[in-house]
């Protein structure tokens, strides 16, 4: 058994991101991408409020290989796997005066696309909306400091500026994720700063009026639709990208080693994962999705959203597993322990589900693989 190696003292000067912060802003972990990226675009035609061309926006969005920053060669890594050619109607639309809409199923990076697309054209990924059955127009819009209100009255010193205000007065996009979660009438608030570019503040007498680059890029799950349709007055004022999951296995191989290598490094564990271990976890998370196997076989699939984010933190909670209770080797059974969490939420028949899954597809491969035969003997953990 290999000797599990002691996870260094969390200090900060020893961290590698920011000292006491979790997960850094995308404008803040690709800083140097974007400086680079900001060096070539030098002259490059771009809309006025953006800080960066189309071509650039799409360069690191997709990744385009090494450029030289000011410190030294960088090298500019793909960020979104998937569907290019959205990316790049995505990019436009941002130029014109409709938003963006992103849907997809839950899990498809709508929100990723959404913060690396705020980070790369306004340098600002926070300022976002999260919708829910609480989120309310003030929260949007703005508020007021009330003992300053009490005080003093309607003033601009009392004014609390709402995501929306502040990203129309900076000319910065505005993210608006799950959308649709909000009631109609508070995700109505949006039609006039997309059309008319302005934003009613009756308490002052005044119109705010957006600054260029502003936008608006929203998320919606398609599971969530019919609990709070979008009104047709605004569904007008957005173009629509629906955003799928991946179904190229190799690229999801790769997005899901490489991200399980990040977050493990982030945390700066020694742990191995072999590319045969992803293939399996991505082999089977594809095949529950899609319904069948690579064999032909129908598969009854899980109401779960079984998404490459979903197989991503399965990965990473198999690597911790093996980190903390094994030899810093993740095996087919660590997956398999892990799988239970994504698989059943709502619905219990998933896990009968999961379960026919091993019994017959499993089962068969396990004859011939020795990697399979362990992920069978696994079911056990189910």
């Amino acid at each position: 058994m290999t000797k599990r190696k002691k996870k260094p003292e969390a200090t900060p000067e020893a961290d590698s991101g920011v000292p006491g912060v979790q997960r850094e802003l995308a404008e803040a972990r690709y800083a140097r991408e974007l400086a680079a990226l900001a060096k070539r675009d030098e002259g490059a035609r771009r809309p006025t409020g953006w800080l960066l061309s189309p071509r650039a926006v799409l360069d690191f969005v997709v990744g385009c290989g090494a450029l030289e920053g000011s410190d030294g060669e960088v090298s500019v890594e793909r960020k979104f796997f998937g569907d290019d050619s959205l990316v790049e109607r995505a990019i436009i639309t941002l130029t014109t005066s409709r938003g963006l809409m992103l849907v997809g199923e839950p899990g498809t990076a709508k929100t990723m696309l959404s913060e690396l697309l705020s980070a790369a054209i306004g340098g600002a990924s926070t300022l976002t909306i999260q919708g829910s059955a609480g989120t309310t127009e003030d929260q949007i819009k703005y508020g007021w400091n009330y003992a300053l209100l009490l005080d003093r009255g309607p003033c601009d010193e009392a004014l609390v500026p709402g995501a929306l205000y502040s990203a129309m007065q900076r000319g910065r996009l505005l993210r608006f994720e799950e959308i649709t979660r909000c009631p109609a009438e508070v995700q109505d608030v949006l039609v006039s700063p997309l059309s008319d570019r302005i934003l009613q503040v009756p308490e002052l007498d005044r119109v705010l009026q957006s600054a260029p680059g502003f936008n608006v890029i929203g998320t919606a799950n398609t599971r969530d639709r019919g609990v709070n349709d979008m009104s047709a007055a605004l569904k007008r004022r957005f173009n629509f990208e629906t955003v799928y999951p991946l179904s190229d296995r190799a690229l999801e191989i790769e997005l899901v080693r490489r991200e399980v290598t990040r977050r493990l490094a982030d945390d700066g564990l020694e742990v191995r994962i072999d590319e045969a271990v992803i293939e399996l976890l991505v082999t089977a998370f594809q095949e529950l999705r899609a319904g069948e196997a690579d064999e032909g076989d129908r598969i009854d699939r899980p109401s779960s959203a079984l998404s490459t984010a979903e197989a991503i933190a399965v990965g990473t909670s198999a690597s911790l597993h093996a980190y903390y209770y094994g030899d810093s080797v993740v095996t087919p059974a660590d997956l398999a322990r892990h799988m239970v969490g994504t698989a059943l939420k709502d619905d219990p028949e998933d896990l009968e589900r999961l379960r026919d899954y091993f019994s017959r597809i499993v089962r068969r491969r396990a004859d011939e693989s020795e990697l399979w035969r362990a992920f069978f003997v696994a079911r056990k953990h189910l």
